[in-house]
């Protein structure tokens, strides 16, 4: 990983800071209601991640452009799938969603616990 992607998922993770208090479920509601891949694959499944780094992160920025819940779709993402995080969330693929995931982690405390299994052995937060 560079610098540049460091600081870049630095930016991410200050900039999710702003949603750490809002309720998942809150933001599970808002994702379904104006997420543009709620409605834009209604007859059909999004297209399957090639496994190609640089042109699976064009897809997502693709798939999610215009999309007004980006930050909030990218929350909830993290929170509820933490590293076994999978497909397109967020305008990220997986693979920078997996690289911002310490980033964001270490954010701080949010309007709810995050699930045990993250944690170190033990089950509590470091």
């Amino acid at each position: 990983m560079t610098s540049d992607d460091r600081s870049r998922f630095v930016g991410i993770a200050w900039r999710l800071d702003r949603l750490r208090w809002v309720p998942s479920d809150v933001l599970a509601d808002l994702v379904m209601k104006d997420g543009e891949c709620v409605w834009a694959f209604t007859d059909g499944d999004p297209p399957e991640l090639t496994g190609n780094e640089s042109i699976d992160r064009e897809l997502a920025a693709r798939l999610c452009a215009g999309c007004p819940v980006q930050d909030e779709c990218l929350e909830l993402e993290l929170r509820t799938a933490g590293e076994q995080t999978a497909g397109v969330w967020g305008s990220l693929n997986e693979r920078d969603r997996r690289a911002l995931y310490p980033y964001w982690r270490q954010r701080g405390e949010r309007a709810e616990p995050l699930d045990h299994h993250d944690f170190p052995e033990g089950g509590e937060q470091p």
